[in-house]
């Protein structure tokens, strides 16, 4: 029987390949540093410009508004209440009127089926971002053409998505499916 037996004052050991690794892993390490701490640089250095540009709009916006405020203090004189007024009332009338009613009747024409019938259309709503509102009442012998109408609607590049706000069934007096239907239009003004 064979005992091994190791006379040595320290067993031999294979480091060299353990040493090799770790040197390898820590050199790569190291050159992840630096590239980290490089792109880390930049990244302030954008990070400032960014900062600057936002300071300046925030003092170009600041002094924008306070124009504004004084302009509009100015307007709400007492003395100056009625040139406001005239001029509210004229902003108003000449947006009303931007709106072109052959335009949008021409616009619907392109997305009615054929037996969807436009039974009512209100005054178009313009909201602050120029957009126009729809609201209108549709209706048809059966729901199917309606559902059609609102598909084609929402396809379109000139309205937006299409919402039903109540519908009513036939009765005596109005044999047709009535729905009330608002739409974002995408008229220029």
């Amino acid at each position: 029987m064979r005992i091994p037996i190791n006379l040595a004052s320290e067993p031999f050991r294979r480091d060299r390949p353990v040493l090799l690794a770790t040197g390898f892993g820590a050199a790569t390490l190291a050159v992840l540093l630096m590239v980290l701490l490089s792109l880390i640089a930049a990244d302030r250095t954008h990070s400032g410009d960014t900062r600057a540009q936002v300071i300046r709009l925030n003092q170009e916006l600041a002094s924008i508004s306070a124009e504004q405020a004084r302009l509009e203090a100015t307007l709400r004189q007492p003395a100056n209440a009625s040139v406001l007024e005239r001029s509210l009332l004229l902003n108003t009338l000449v947006e009303r009127k931007s709106v072109s009613w052959t335009k949008i009747f021409a616009d619907l024409e392109a997305v009615m089926p054929a037996n969807v019938r436009l039974i009512q259309v209100r005054l178009p709503q313009i909201n602050s971002r120029n957009q126009v509102l729809l609201d209108m009442v549709v209706g048809s012998q059966s729901p199917a053409p309606v559902i059609t109408f609102l598909k084609q609607l929402q396809t379109s590049p000139r309205f937006g998505p299409a919402t039903l706000h109540n519908s009513a069934p036939p009765t005596d007096n109005e044999p047709l499916y009535r729905y009330r239907v608002s739409v974002n239009y995408g008229q220029k003004l």
